[in-house]
């Protein structure tokens, strides 16, 4: 890999490891703070879900986008709503004032999307894996020191973090505008405004859903982002009403999984990748995250949470890897930023559905019942990956694109 090729992984690997910083300083905190305004643990579950509904819609939008006119003026535009939204969250004087800063979150935002738009455009299939894994690193590190910041910084009151949050988001928007250059050339961005569409259309999305080959990739995701954000999303609420942790203490359970995801996609990534097929990593993954979360359902305190996150981490590092690596591959260049942006909306589709879901499991029927739904998802998601990509050669080209007979046909 050229020098070029390495600055703009460095400068990639900053702007996600800030934006992330950003959000998960107040992540763990988000529980606290609505409950401060009187919010019930249904309405705080509700939170996530305005944001998904807002993201459904915006992301497939914002991934076209990017492909007609670049990925640079798009990431430019989502940093600037990033820094709007934890404004309105740390002068939020009312829950309906969260709400509207997550809405536009969900509008404005699309930074993950675009990222891994990035990676695909200044790697070939050879490096992709490493170079998701080093968006996946990034990721780990923001969570590493975010919620730690976020607990320690939360002494000065929940709406605190939330303003540093837009400091650094601040700080992001000039380094991209600075130094983080276009990676689609000029040509590229012609031909992709003759091709593409950028509206969201639902039809479509159920037509990808579909397909043969991306088809089954985009429901893998859909099956995987509906357990994972069931997990992700109640993790707060689940530490406070079954560990009794506080803020601080969960913002330090948060950092020790993104120690975890550091040293998986940082490290361990490219390595698996290197000795293993991506669709046998995949397979592995969903096994792996089923167990986990099974046993997720029956931790009964804080030491052998720790233990049973180590395999969530790893399984959940190498899903998200694994599965945009195989996706990026399965399309054609100018459909790289629409269909991880369809990747994208099935996990606000997710994000719509489990945090509400998930405060009623937890209100209703207990922690156990978190693992248990999460647990039978994976092990469904186990056999979808069983019966379709398993059956099939590995992903090296695009694949069953509509002016195109699918390349990939053949049976193992």
């Amino acid at each position: 890999m050229d020098d070029v090729r390495k600055r703009q992984l460095v400068l990639i690997f900053g702007f996600v490891f800030i934006d992330l910083l950003g959000y998960s300083l107040i992540l763990p905190l988000l529980p606290f703070y609505a409950e401060s305004f009187g919010a019930s643990i249904t309405l705080v579950g509700l939170l996530g879900t305005a944001n998904a509904l807002a993201q459904l819609v915006a992301a497939p939008t914002i991934g076209r986008l990017s492909d007609k006119y670049g990925r640079r003026p798009l990431l430019i535009f989502c940093i600037a709503g990033a820094v709007l939204s934890f404004i309105v969250i740390g002068t939020a004087r009312s829950v309906p004032m969260l709400f509207l800063s997550r809405v536009m979150d969900g509008l404005l935002g699309g930074n993950t999307a675009l990222a891994r738009a990035y990676i695909t455009d200044i790697t070939d299939d050879s490096n992709r894996a490493k170079g998701m894994g080093i968006i996946g690193a990034a990721f780990g590190l923001g969570f590493i020191i975010g919620p730690a910041m976020g607990g320690l910084l939360s002494r000065f009151g929940y709406a605190f973090p939330a303003l540093v949050a837009a400091g650094l988001s601040l700080l992001n928007l000039v380094a991209v505008i600075a130094w983080l250059p276009e990676s689609l050339g000029p040509e590229e961005r012609s031909r992709m405004r003759d091709s593409v569409h950028t509206a969201f259309n639902l039809k479509e999305l159920v037509g990808e859903l579909r397909r043969p080959c991306v088809g089954a990739l985009l429901q893998i995701q859909l099956l995987y982002s509906l357990a994972f954000i069931l997990f992700q999303s109640t993790f707060a609420l689940y530490a406070k009403e079954h560990l009794g942790l506080n803020a601080r203490t969960t913002s330090f359970v948060l950092t020790y999984v993104g120690l975890l995801s550091v040293l998986v996609q940082g490290l361990a990534i490219g390595r698996l990748a290197g000795r293993f097929s991506e669709r046998a990593l995949i397979f592995a993954g969903t096994l792996i995250l089923a167990g986990a979360f099974a046993l997720w359902a029956i931790v009964p305190n804080v030491w052998l949470l720790l233990i049973v996150l180590m395999p969530i981490a790893l399984a959940a590092g190498i899903l998200n890897v694994m599965l945009s690596t195989q996706l990026t591959k399965a399309v054609y260049k100018e459909d790289v930023g629409g269909t991880l942006g369809l990747a994208a909306s099935l996990r606000t589709l997710a994000q719509i559905i489990m945090p509400g879901l998930g405060g009623l499991l937890l209100d209703s029927a207990g922690a156990w019942s978190l693992g248990l739904v999460s647990g039978l998802l994976m092990a469904s998601t186990a056999l979808l990956v069983q019966r379709t990509i398993m059956r099939r050669p590995e992903i090296t080209g695009p694949c069953d694109r509509d002016d195109q007979e699918t390349i990939l046909t053949a049976r193992l």
